[in-house]
């Protein structure tokens, strides 16, 4: 089932995507932030990735044309669901985010500016703010701002939040997600892509990840993935030896994350991932919290 309202207007400037499944705690929150952004010019597809709670229901509820609302009854890896919403994106530019993830107003504003005044980048990330189910500030997620700095240790991983991607249509129909992949399949993506891409993000927190704790049953399949990621890599561009040196760092980290979880670290672990977060992002995140909850009360939801 497909809500849809174009009437044949003209593509937009922007096509935000995104796939949610059970997603009914908090994907009203990620729909208002897209809503409240500065730049007007967008669609916003959805795909209702076989959920059983409200969540399509939640998202047909408000009343604008340009979110696009597509219910699939069968669930299907995020990959699959992310070419499918490429294929469907009609914008100049495609930015992602989770059912989960907020926006701040001016993110779409501020990574269209940049890609329009830089042709040569073609996928652009931004600062992310990670936070807790209460609107707690965690720490800002590490983000490489030059392609020199996010492509330096390929096969260990690149330091580029996938909800922050914001890049042009064509790079992404040029590069399209293996479907098959159930975790890590943005830093695949981005290990198959690197060399012949640009990548950039800007050195601003336009993006609130959600991050209740950490999990084991994310973390190590997300490096088991990679991991595997590098070796198939590897045997393409006949670059063993540094792509063994990734697949065992990533060994270590796995080992470090099993060991420090064990202990009963998680908080701690989870900060320690993190830069401390800036005051003005901590008063941008008030008034965004403030502005998605017009009487002042946190967000209590758990996702």
């Amino acid at each position: 089932m497909r809500n849809s309202g174009y009437n044949g207007n003209p593509p937009p400037v922007v096509s935000v995507i995104m796939s949610m499944r059970n997603g009914a705690s908090t994907v009203g929150e990620a729909v208002r932030s897209v809503v409240m952004q500065s730049l007007r010019d967008w669609e916003f597809i959805v795909i209702d990735n076989g959920s059983s709670d409200d969540s399509g229901a939640i998202v047909a509820g408000f009343d604008d044309q340009r979110i696009q609302l597509v219910r699939e009854a069968r669930t299907l890896f995020l990959a699959a669901r992310l070419n499918q919403a490429v294929g469907l994106a009609r914008g100049e530019f495609i930015a992602r985010m989770d059912a989960d993830d907020i926006c701040f107003p001016e993110r779409l504003a501020q990574q269209v500016t940049r890609l329009r005044e830089d042709p040569q980048l073609d996928l652009l990330g931004c600062g992310a703010v990670v936070f807790r189910n209460g609107g707690e500030l965690v720490g800002e997620m590490p983000v490489g701002l030059h392609h020199q700095e996010i492509a330096a240790r390929p096969f260990v991983g690149f330091p580029f939040p996938h909800p922050t991607w914001c890049g042009r249509a064509s790079w992404f129909r040029n590069n399209p997600y293996n479907a098959e992949l159930g975790y890590a399949e943005d830093q695949d993506l981005l290990l198959r892509s690197f060399r012949h891409s640009r990548l950039g993000a800007l050195d601003n927190v336009l993006l609130g990840y959600r991050q209740e704790r950490l999990a084991l049953k994310k973390l190590l399949p997300g490096r088991t993935t990679f991991m595997g990621s590098v070796w198939r890599n590897a045997i393409a561009t006949g670059e063993a030896l540094p792509a063994l040196a990734g697949i065992a760092t990533n060994c270590a980290k796995g080992a470090a994350d099993v060991a420090t979880l064990a202990l009963g670290l998680n908080r701690q672990m989870q900060r320690r991932r993190l830069k401390p977060v800036s005051p003005a992002t901590g008063e941008a995140w008030r008034q965004l919290q403030e502005s998605l909850t017009p009487h002042g009360h946190s967000n209590e939801s758990v996702g």
